[in-house]
């Protein structure tokens, strides 16, 4: 049976029910411990060749509706990477990489992109793709590519006129009819609240007392639901890049629209630092915010052909733009693909004629949020707005969508209607009604101040709603790094000792400490 059940959920099954009287009442009392075992071969063939002999993974068993722990269940997949040095461990360390919908299972053995040596010496490292998500289970609202294409048709990331707007609204609905069709029994337990209950039992599962954790972006949203939750439970939590959890769960458009301001900030101080630095590290230098306006404004009349007869339009300079505020290795690349822009719509102007390719950050389709890592396949699933539309609250009409983008478009003139093309458009039609979710409270004491960390200029979860996290919680340390990029762990030496510190002694950095990036950009 147990092998049958194993075998069942690696493949993505929901169980119904849990066979006898007897085995039911065994699921509810008690949480099996992980069975570690070989990882599939297509989940090695991600990883670096030197640590597919040290990973092993599990699947575990969760109940759908943790309400009713004796009804079906589905399996959410972990992977483990053991401790350096199993004299010194002190337990298991879990990680969430964001989205919603981040496949986070194979970042356990890309450890060392986020921690120092001595975390992994003294740590199991433990990813885990969520419900619904990746390997666990995922949620989907199509049952081939041609459905997802033939939706995706006419749908667009930023529309401005009326038939694209009422193109995208038609298409959007389509979309979510979809979902209730297709999704299955995860589609009403997609919450946070719902991944936090099932954190819970991985920590069990592994043998942990306690849950260590470091979350990144919306993981920073689940460690707090965790901490509120289950706050003598928790025994150290790092937050990287934070949400601001009580806006997000009682308002989401207000949130969308603060979101679209926070990469409008970081735009803003990457074109001051492109000026700054001065044309011979960034060639866009010299009025580079009118320059980029400029463009912007341009391509919003019409595309802008380049030399080698690609061409620019206003969604493809807004999405590469906003994708590369992600990565401050990236801005150098992309400030050159601007100047060629720059220089193909005023060709007497002086600068750049070439045409620079930069890449667009894979980041798990924007689904994974700490990184890009090499080769990381795209996963097929619609956790994100399975995730973000049980969890933030919308209007359930989309009948004033326009002129809401309208407005947020003139206070944010980058991204503001581009924000507004996600979820504002998406949820209102989201195929569930009063789903359970965690609104609060947010300020449960834990014995440990859980660690905020968060940069200045981060676009996707602005520095603001770090200071809120850290003051919603009832226990929490806030260190900040002067930065560009989303999320910091493992490129600032400064806050790395110091997350190390607090993760293995329990000793909390003061409150309000500042720290630097390892690079600068440009």
């Amino acid at each position: 049976m147990r092998v049958a059940l194993a075998s069942a959920l690696a493949l993505g099954t929901v169980i119904t029910g849990l066979g006898s009287a007897s085995a039911q009442s065994e699921a509810v009392s008690t949480v099996r411990p992980a069975a570690w075992g070989p990882c599939a071969a297509d989940v090695l063939a991600e990883i670096p060749v030197a640590e597919r002999t040290k990973v092993s993974c599990a699947v575990q068993a969760v109940p759908v509706d943790h309400s009713r722990p004796r009804g079906d269940s589905t399996g959410v997949i972990m992977m483990k990477r053991p401790a350096g040095d199993p004299a010194k461990k002190i337990g298991s360390l879990f990680i969430n990489p964001g989205g919603p919908g981040g496949a986070g299972l194979i970042y356990s053995a890309y450890g060392s992109s986020f921690f120092t040596p001595e975390i992994l010496e003294k740590f199991d490292l433990i990813g885990f793709d969520p419900r619904g998500v990746g390997r666990s289970a995922p949620l989907r609202c199509f049952r081939t590519q041609e459905e997802a294409d033939a939706v995706n048709v006419g749908w667009y990331a930023l529309p401005i006129t009326k038939d694209e707007i009422a193109s995208s609204i038609r298409q959007s609905k389509v979309y979510t009819d979809y979902c209730k069709i297709n999704a299955g029994p995860l589609l009403n337990h997609m919450s946070t609240e719902a991944v936090a209950r099932d954190l819970d039992v991985m920590r069990e599962a592994v043998g942990d007392r306690q849950l260590t954790y470091v979350g990144f972006s919306y993981g920073t949203l689940l460690g707090a639901t965790y901490a509120n939750i289950f706050p003598q439970r928790s025994r150290a939590l790092v937050l990287d890049g934070n949400v601001d959890p009580q806006l997000r769960l009682t308002n989401g458009a207000q949130y969308d629209r603060e979101r679209a301001r926070g990469f409008e900030i970081a735009l803003d101080a990457m074109l001051k630092r492109c000026d700054s630095v001065g044309v011979e590290k960034c060639t866009f230098a010299g009025g580079a915010r009118k320059k980029f306006d400029d463009i912007r404004e341009s391509l919003r009349k019409a595309p802008t052909t380049l030399p080698n007869g690609t061409q620019v339009t206003l969604t493809g300079l807004v999405g590469r733009t906003a994708s590369n505020l992600y990565s401050p290795t990236t801005f150098k690349a992309l400030t050159a693909w601007l100047q060629s822009i720059h220089a193909a719509q005023n060709p007497s102007a002086l600068g750049v004629q070439s045409v620079v390719d930069v890449p667009m950050l894979n980041n798990l389709g924007g689904k994974a949020d700490v990184r890009v890592l090499p080769e990381t396949p795209y996963t097929s699933d619609d956790s994100y707005y399975a995730v973000n539309c049980t969890d933030k609250p919308f209007s359930r009409t989309t009948r004033n969508w326009a002129s809401t983008a309208d407005k947020w478009e003139k206070e944010s003139r980058t991204f503001g209607r581009y924000q507004a093309a996600s979820d504002l458009l998406t949820c209102p039609t989201w195929p569930t009604r009063n789903p359970d979710r965690w609104i609060g409270p947010w300020n449960r004491h834990t014995k440990n101040p859980i660690v905020v960390v968060g940069n200045y200029y981060d676009p996707a979860t602005q520095y603001l709603f770090s200071q809120r996290m850290a003051k919603q919680l009832g226990n929490a340390r806030l260190i900040s790094v002067d930065s560009f990029g989303h999320c910091i762990l493992g490129d600032s030496a400064g806050a790395d000792a110091a997350v190390t510190r607090y993760l293995v002694d329990l000793t909390a950095p003061a409150n309000g400490q500042v720290f630097q990036p390892n690079a600068q950009p440009f």
